[in-house]
């Protein structure tokens, strides 16, 4: 059915007027648009396989999507070149620390099977985090949930962490929204300053990929 795709663009298109009058965490499109959507299905008794079947393209779009993060990529190819080793490392520890912390909380909470792994890819982009659960044995569309969640509160909270936190650079003020809310802490960057916005958007991309390229030994040894 076209009507849930052209229901779930409209939510969008009207969350991100609201969001520009009104720029809160809670106003953000990415928060506004699947309550709204919630809050339609079911009065209207819809299910969720109705509803993913009417979406299902927007979901593949995700594909593309993912491709093009090459961009960012080629154009802060200078930063990569002359920061490439703390790059690495940053990517390393906070992929490894994102994973540990999810693994840990979920395991505290007595979650197990296929949520707890659903929620380990939680600090990456969608359409990586999708790409690499669906690799580990957890369920893709519960991810990106997480990853929501996770974008949403990671850059609320980051931006008070600016504050208190010894962070000068641009490199480090862009790491911290990039690595620890991926999307919504790169536009959240954008908002405070260009640079800022640029090496979010590298480091959310660079994180991507590495959990990508990772996902298999992750399968593999979580098996």
């Amino acid at each position: 059915m076209i009507l849930w795709s052209a229901v779930t663009i409209a939510f969008y298109l009207f969350a991100k007027r609201f969001y520009r009058r009104w720029p809160r965490w809670w106003t953000a499109p990415l928060v506004v648009t699947p309550l709204l959507l919630i809050v339609v299905t079911i009065t209207s008794h819809t299910s969720y396989s109705v509803y993913i079947n009417g979406t299902h393209w927007l979901i593949t779009l995700l594909g593309p999507a993912t491709v093009a993060f090459a961009v960012p990529i080629y154009k802060q190819r200078h930063v990569i070149r002359r920061h490439w080793l703390i790059l690495a490392i940053g990517v390393l520890v906070g992929s490894g620390t994102a994973m540990v912390s999810a693994w840990g909380l979920a395991t505290m909470l007595g979650l197990e099977g296929s949520l707890r792994l659903s929620l380990l890819p939680r600090s990456i982009s969608t359409p990586f985090a999708m790409t690499v659960s669906g690799e580990i044995g957890g369920v893709p569309e519960l991810t990106a949930v997480f990853v929501i969640l996770t974008g949403v509160f990671g850059a609320t909270f980051g931006e008070s962490m600016l504050y208190w936190m010894p962070l000068r650079s641009a490199l480090a003020r862009g790491s911290l929204f990039g690595m620890g809310a991926h999307a919504v802490g790169s536009n959240k960057a954008h908002q405070i300053n260009r640079d800022e916005g640029a090496i979010a958007g590298l480091v959310m991309v660079l994180a991507g990929v590495f959990n990508v390229l990772a996902a298999p030994l992750l399968a593999h040894f979580l098996r």
